[in-house]
């Protein structure tokens, strides 16, 4: 048994992460608070709440859940009975919840939406990352995230054992289709001439352009671009980039993605293989709080 407080997870600010909370418990209580539990049960009872996998999961966000109940009137008492990223099987008692009843039941369902949906991206995540176990390639995440929620599910993707992409634009250069073919106004060699304004501007960032064509990642690699992004390409085109490549530059193969498609992509030596589906159309996990009057 582990008991958690609610303090920090990697790569998260819990400032953020607060005022996410503080939104979601505003829209679930408006101005008159939960009429329900505050017009049926008395104040002074308490009781012990357990969250219940009721399927099998991977699970992240637990100290997320646990802050939305420190952020009902100080309460309640969280003891994790697992890690995140520890698989748990059906039935699993992931934590135990002690504390005033109104302040369960208040924070329940909050509490419950931050759970179910990160444990659903790690979960996800996991099945990716074992697609591609034995080999060199990495899974990586996309910033097709929930908006607001873009560091939360990052981390739950971590927790599933998959890895992170650029956390926004701010923090890699990406030439992507539109950049490229604007550039391309100006004339040729128009990846060649977006790899070198970009390195002027910001010299302290890696650069990744996004190649359709077998041409276009030849002038990637002219360019001396750190990635490559192989967008849409069959798994035949993206051998061709790898042999083209030689180990130049970090090769990321994105677009039309299956989990089955995954090893014979990896098979091929792509270093990575970037799936939006880790956070864009995610199914939450089905978990579930339970009360015992104490």
């Amino acid at each position: 048994m582990r008991t958690i407080k609610a303090t920090k997870l990697p790569g998260v600010d819990w400032k953020q992460i607060d005022t996410l909370i503080g939104l979601a418990l505003e829209e679930d209580l408006g101005n008159r608070g939960d009429t329900t539990t505050d017009s049926v049960i008395p104040a002074n009872i308490t009781a012990t709440a357990v969250m219940i996998a009721k399927e099998d999961c991977v699970a992240a966000g637990l100290d997320v859940a646990a802050r939305v109940f420190t952020a009902i009137d100080g309460c309640c008492g969280w003891t994790s009975l697992v890690k995140d990223g520890e698989f748990c099987p059906k039935g699993t008692v992931m934590a135990e919840i002690h504390g005033p009843v109104r302040a369960l039941l208040t924070g329940e369902r909050t509490a419950l939406n931050f759970l179910q949906r990160l444990c659903g991206v790690a979960t996800v995540s996991r099945r990716y990352a074992l697609a591609v176990a034995g080999t060199n390639t990495k899974i990586l995440d996309t910033r097709k995230t929930t908006p607001g929620w873009r560091k939360l599910e990052k981390y739950a993707v971590a927790a599933g054992g998959a890895s992170n992409h650029r956390i926004g634009l701010f923090d890699r250069i990406m030439i992507k289709d539109n950049h490229r073919e604007l550039a391309g106004l100006e004339g040729e060699k128009g990846i060649i001439r977006s790899v070198k304004r970009a390195r002027e501007k910001y010299p302290d960032l890696e650069v990744e352009v996004e190649a359709d064509t077998l041409d276009e990642v030849k002038e990637a690699l002219e360019a001396k671009a750190e990635y490559i992004l192989l967008d849409n390409m069959t798994n035949e085109q993206m051998a061709d980039a790898v042999k083209l490549n030689n180990g130049q530059a970090k090769l990321e193969a994105s677009g039309g993605i299956t989990l089955e498609r995954i090893p014979s992509i990896a098979a091929l030596g792509v270093d990575f293989i970037s799936v939006g589906a880790l956070t864009h159309s995610v199914k939450a996990s089905d978990i579930s709080m339970d009360i015992k009057i104490s």
